[in-house]
């Protein structure tokens, strides 16, 4: 059996296994939602709670009806290990449960390993954590539509097979050095999150100083407030035509072209009101509802799909109301507006209705270029720290790779 990764030679041999020569691979239950009069409402384990990098992540807990003999079966204990059965943006994602879970069951978005004998259950979840962040989970399970790590695939997983005393040894070491590389990182992403604060709080200070030109309603500045194309037009999509942009495109200060979608030229004829022009301010109807950016030469004449437009008019400049829609204090005051018990989402009423300083011109661009100058010293610093965290990641990776195919010399004497 070949190995999915290269194996070092620090130590004898390993022989080449898989997953369930390591431990039990357990399907868990489909949800239930009422009790059938003899079931147990119960805790369960799902895929959201197991989180990138092997974090369990449990202040979010559901429950569901189990049968007695079910909830038996399905127990959660410590050193098992719980891995994300399916779903495009999680499956394979694994975590060793170092807590005793009393009283817990799991869903079948979640197949659980509980580890033979003398087997280390830290060493297996470091090892398919390695096997992800590789890319061969995605490869094994051949992705075409929604993937799936079914408990057949994930038993068949090969697999190295040290014996219990090395897997301790492999995953006591990591558990100290990942410990120290977490910390740095929850210090930087620490750092990042005041930087952002400190962004936002420049931000608002200037414009309390705009703010002694009074609030004046959006209607009475801006050119025209519309809403582009409410509904998702799939009939239209093609591989390459007209851009749409999609809520999913824009970032407050910024439009990013990652999963731009396309539209035919005659459903760009068909929704000519949703047509954009350079210098459009877009804003983010659902979803991180409020962040707003302005459409760039490139996007002149790209679609709006779901995404409120304004024309900024004479007396607003397209990037000024850019900063003001961004501000913490606006957000935070226009988040009141938000509709809808689901999803929220803006409208053009609430939009028009809201209340903006509005300067003239020639100040609004000196508040811009006191902003730029201020906002561009902190951006530099959160770009350089953010790729610290990065590196940080990649080099963990790097360690329990290393580490778990006996690339590191650490289990002499195991």
């Amino acid at each position: 059996m070949s190995a999915p990764l290269p194996w070092g030679e620090t130590q004898s041999p390993w022989t080449i296994g898989q997953v369930k020569h390591l431990g039990s691979v357990t399907l868990g239950k489909m949800l239930q939602t009422k009790d059938t009069g003899q079931d147990v409402l119960a805790p369960y384990m799902r895929a959201a709670n197991v989180q990138p990098d092997g974090v369990l992540a449990l202040d979010n807990v559901k429950e569901m009806w189990f049968s007695s003999g079910e909830l038996k079966d399905l127990t959660l204990r410590q050193g098992d290990v719980v891995v994300v059965e399916g779903g495009q943006g999680g499956f394979g994602r694994a975590a060793y449960v170092d807590n005793e879970l009393d009283g817990w069951g799991f869903q079948n978005s979640i197949n659980r390993i509980r580890p033979y004998g003398d087997n280390d259950g830290r060493f297996l979840a470091y090892y398919l954590i390695a096997l992800r962040a590789t890319g061969f989970i995605r490869r094994y399970c051949n992705v075409v539509s929604m993937p799936h790590l079914t408990a057949e695939k994930l038993a068949a997983i090969p697999v190295p097979l040290p014996s219990g005393a090395e897997q301790r040894a492999i995953a006591d070491y990591l558990d100290g050095e990942t410990r120290q590389i977490d910390a740095l990182i929850a210090a930087q992403q620490r750092f990042v999150g005041f930087l952002r604060e400190r962004r936002g709080a420049v931000v608002d200070l200037l414009l309390e100083e705009a703010g002694e030109y009074g609030q004046t309603p959006l209607r009475y500045v801006a050119g025209d407030i519309t809403v582009g194309i409410v509904i998702q037009p799939s009939q239209w999509y093609v591989e390459a035509g007209v851009p749409a942009l999609r809520g999913v495109n824009v970032r407050p200060g910024g439009v990013v072209l990652d999963d731009l979608v396309f539209i035919s030229d005659e459903g760009h004829k068909q929704y000519r009101k949703s047509q954009l022009s350079a210098g459009d301010v877009v804003v983010v109807r659902t979803g991180q509802s409020g962040a707003a950016a302005v459409i760039p030469e490139s996007l002149d004449g790209a679609n709006a799909i779901d995404l409120l437009v304004i024309k900024p008019g004479k007396r607003l400049l397209g990037s000024y109301l850019e900063m003001v829609l961004n501000a913490p204090a606006t957000r935070e005051r226009s988040s009141v507006e938000v509709v809808g018990s689901i999803q929220g989402h803006l409208n053009v009423a609430s939009l028009r209705a809201l209340t903006i300083p509005v300067p003239p011109v020639d100040k609004q661009q000196e508040i811009l270029d006191r902003w730029h100058e201020k906002a561009g010293d902190i951006d530099t610093l959160i770009v350089k720290t953010e790729r610290h965290i990065e590196l940080a990641k990649k080099r963990r990776i790097a360690l329990i790779t290393a580490a778990v195919t006996g690339q590191v010399d650490i289990i002499k004497g195991a």
